[in-house]
């Protein structure tokens, strides 16, 4: 096994990143798969897995490490109460949506967790969720690499774009997040 390639640490990263839910490595995974360099059916599988196993840590960890996780969540109660509406509004229907909204995808499970929901369940419904997950972000970047690709050529040669776009994001996530954990 040759430890300097791409497609050794690609993989690596892939499970290290999708443990903590990351949007950006599984459709990395789909370009880098378009582009030759990875195997769709490997990144998208170890990339499942390695988000399974993220989320049930994360509802282990709220389930039976509770006063250690407590100080670190300290200053999320208001996200942390956004997450547990979404879980009592949305029931098991949370496992999934949580998924795919960034900065609550961490608390959903803790939040489930703290609320006392059955851990067998929350493993069952979280497998599918993790697959789905893997399997519409993973294939619509793998589908999308063409636009993707230019895009990055683009930014290559207008370098000022990626920090706008990337402050957009960040302002429009952290917009959303504050809008979101007001009281109304």
């Amino acid at each position: 096994m040759d430890f300097s390639s791409l497609e050794t640490w690609g993989y690596l990263a892939v499970a290290f990143f999708s443990f903590g839910g990351s949007f950006f490595i599984v459709a990395a995974a789909g370009v880098f798969s378009y582009m030759g360099h990875m195997d769709l059916a490997m990144a998208l599988t170890v990339a499942a897995i390695a988000n399974f196993m993220g989320d049930n840590f994360l509802f282990y960890l709220g389930k039976y490490q509770k006063k250690e996780i407590q100080p670190y969540f300290a200053k999320h109660k208001r996200k942390l109460a956004l997450a547990t509406l979404i879980m009592r509004k949305y029931g098991v229907a949370a496992i999934f949506i949580q998924k795919f909204i960034y900065g609550v995808k961490t608390l959903v499970p803790l939040s489930m967790a703290l609320a006392k929901y059955d851990f067998k369940k929350f493993v069952f419904f979280n497998i599918f969720a993790s697959v789905i997950f893997v399997l519409t972000i993973g294939l619509s970047a793998y589908f999308a690499s063409e636009t993707i690709i230019a895009l990055f050529g683009v930014i290559k040669e207008k370098p000022w774009i990626a920090p706008l776009v990337l402050f957009s994001i960040i302002g429009a996530v952290w917009f959303g997040m504050e809008k979101m954990t007001k009281k109304r």
